[in-house]
This record gives structure tokens, sequence and C-alpha cells, in this order.
């Protein structure tokens, strides 16, 4: 069952599906990756979001990140706005690849988002050594990218969302190219700032270990979202 923080019941949803498709191409070569997905995220819940490879989960998190749109049916941000006021700031993702610029230095790479967003330069740089302080991570701020393991480089991403304050975080297969040990620090830090910042946070996984540490499983097979109990995430 999906687990709905009890003194959260009623506020405004993070975000929510309604029998949401996408379908890539058209006529013969159409791929359908999601179908009639309906769910709602609550402020502060914790989600693991698993399935096999191609079963939808990535292009299910790029719709709920505002990052795609929907063939069908409608994804809404009741607590967050409409689509653009997503970035910069409430809605923080977190790839695979940690996408760091390697000719950046790590407290250079947490700070650029806020540089676009129009933060002064002394600004963004004091948020962004705030949030690397906060996971630990301060030792490394005059790091290059290529300096750092794959870990180190993941948890940057981490404090880089971290540093925008997001109010939903997604991250998608953060640990798939992970050992556990290091997984199991990586979704360390992604507790640690939903926590800090009051966030939700949804994982996508195949990490059994990882799900397992989340309050809630949503399942993807074949496009179709399901919980473990079969009914429909939201209803």
């Amino acid at each position: 069952m999906t687990v709905v923080p009890p003194n959260l019941l009623g506020a405004p949803a993070l975000v929510e599906c309604h029998d949401v498709a996408r379908t890539f191409g058209s006529g013969a070569r159409a791929v359908v990756a999601v179908h009639a997905a309906t769910c709602r995220m609550e402020p502060r819940q914790t989600v693991a979001l698993v399935g096999p490879s191609g079963s939808g989960k990535s292009t299910l998190l790029n719709l709920l990140a505002g990052l795609d749109e929907p063939s069908k049916g409608s994804v809404t941000w009741p607590a967050i706005g409409d689509r653009a006021s997503l970035r910069p700031g409430p809605v923080g993702v977190v790839f695979q690849t940690p996408s760091l610029l390697p000719p950046l230095n790590v407290v250079e790479n947490v700070a650029l988002p806020l540089l676009l967003a129009g933060n002064s330069r002394a600004h963004a740089t004091g948020l962004a050594q705030r949030s690397l302080d906060q996971l630990g991570l301060g030792w490394l701020a005059d790091k290059l990218p290529e300096e750092l393991s794959g870990g180190q480089a993941q948890r940057v991403a981490v404090a880089r969302v971290l540093a925008g304050t997001p109010q939903l975080i997604l991250a998608d297969e953060p640990t798939g190219q992970l050992d556990h040990v290091t997984a199991a620090e990586v979704l360390d830090a992604l507790l640690t700032v939903s926590e800090l910042i009051g966030a939700g946070l949804l994982v996508s996984t195949h990490d059994e270990q990882i799900a397992a540490r989340l309050d809630s499983r949503w399942q993807m097979t074949d496009g179709g979202l399901r919980t473990e109990s079969g009914a429909p995430c939201l209803g």
C-alpha cells in the first residue's frame, strides 16, 4: 500500500497523474511506453519506482518532472504550480549519471543551476558550499569531476539538487552504476536531503535493498503502473 504521512493527509499533492499515457512514434512503429498511469505523491513521501528495464520507469519519471508531456491524460503539480513553475527550484532531478561539467570544479557545478536562475555568484557559491557541507562533501569543493569516484560524483549531483531546495526530488536509477555500499551512501544522501528540506522523494531503482528503505513501492510492468497489491496508485 502507498504510505502517506498522517500529518499531511489532505495537503495538496506534489504531483498527480490521471490516466496518463506516453506514446513514441506513430502507426505500426508506435511504442506505448506508459499507459493508463494514475498516481499521486504527497509532501515528504518517499517512493520506490521498481520494474524491469524497458518497463517505462524513466518515461514516467520524465512526465512527473515535467521534462516530457503525456500523449493522453494529465500531469499536474497542485502544491507547486503549473509546468513553467517547476524549474529552477521546486522539482529537482537526479539522473543515472551525475552530468557534471568537466571544466568546472565541484562547487561551481553545484552552483551552476543557481547562477542560471539569476542568483549572484557569491550567493550561488555560498548555497552550493553549504549543501556540500551538509552532505559531508565540503572537502571536494575544489576538485574537478575527473578526480571524483562514481559515488562521490553522484553525491555531488544530489548536493546540486539540495542547493535548489526543491519540494519534489525525482531520481532516475541514481545507483544503477554503483556497487551496493556506494549505492547505499547515495541513497543516504537523498534521504538526508529530503528530510532536511521536507521534500518528497521518488527513486527509480532495480535494487531491492534501495527500494526497501523507502515508504512506498510503485511497480511498472510493460508501461502499466501498479502498487504491489495490484491497485492503481491513486484511488
